[in-house]
């Protein structure tokens, strides 16, 4: 019972159940198991271009969510904003399924300072491509946010409260989408829409670090693939972003793709948020 207990609450911390980060939970991961099932109701409930133009916008807003904001704004603050946008940012990032903003941040900075090393929980080189893509969220280990990492994130209340229901926004999300559009929306809009995102967020767990060019010579074995920056909005330059994480863009060059800096861009010039912080301009000069 004292696991069970333990299973709802994100904080709390016993030694001998949640402190292994190395083996899975299989109850806790029923629910992640769950929705990739429910994705084959599509069998059922068949298609219609509303519904996939519902699952492609949310597909494309929830990965500029995710990348722009849970990514470059809570795990590096590589731009400012007013507390008002934060927590809308912070909403729209917990829309993704993904827990929540304090819990992604904390993994996150972990991840850098100790990429690749037997301290990355999810590093392909130590555990293998499957355990780095999604076999590490579901380790008891993994459970808790620590909040020694994001100490300047866990002084606002309203980023615990969604850190600690991490469930709520996409509930709400979910069923928004059936009270609009049936069981064809829900399944294409959310389960579909979601499961897919997933993946490919968790591609740069993986799969960034497995290919694509080294450009800069860092201490894991980060790549950059364009393929993986076209379909994760510029997350794909992954060798570029761990050289230097300060940076508010990940392709570092105009010819690399970065769908998620130009949206930032953007709301730098509708005064949304401010003080991007831009490449080093050594790391631009030719070596």
């Amino acid at each position: 019972m004292k696991k069970l207990a333990l299973w709802f609450d994100t904080y709390a911390v016993d030694p001998a159940v949640m402190t292994d980060t190395r083996h899975v939970d299989w109850l806790r991961g029923v629910p992640f198991i769950a929705v990739h099932v429910v994705c084959l109701a599509v069998v059922w409930v068949g298609w219609s271009p509303a519904a996939v133009a519902v699952a492609l916008g949310l597909y494309v807003v929830r990965m500029f969510a995710v990348t722009g904001f849970y990514h470059r704004y809570f795990s590096h603050r590589t731009f400012s904003t007013s507390r008002t946008a934060q927590f809308v940012f912070a909403v729209l990032g917990a829309s993704c399924a993904q827990r929540g903003p304090l819990w992604w941040a904390a993994h996150h900075r972990k991840h850098h300072r100790y990429a690749d090393t037997e301290r990355d929980v999810h590093s392909p080189r130590q555990r293998g491509f499957w355990w780095a893509h999604m076999g590490w969220i579901a380790a008891p280990g993994n459970f808790p946010t620590d909040l020694k990492e994001v100490r300047d994130l866990a002084k606002y209340p309203e980023l615990r409260f969604l850190d600690r229901f991490d469930i709520l926004v996409p509930a709400l999300l979910a069923l928004g989408l059936f009270l609009w559009g049936g069981w064809q929306f829900l399944i294409w809009g959310f389960f579909i829409s979601t499961v897919v995102l997933f993946h490919c967020t968790c591609f740069i767990n993986s799969l960034a670090h497995k290919v694509g060019r080294k450009r800069y010579q860092t201490d894991d074995d980060s790549g950059n693939s364009f393929w993986l920056a076209v379909v994760t909005f510029g997350e794909g330059w992954h060798n570029n972003h761990h050289k230097y994480p300060g940076s508010v863009r990940q392709g570092f060059f105009w010819w690399e793709i970065d769908l998620t800096y130009y949206g930032l861009w953007l709301l730098e010039r509708l005064r949304i948020i401010w003080n991007l912080r831009p490449v080093p301009r050594r790391l631009l000069e030719p070596a």
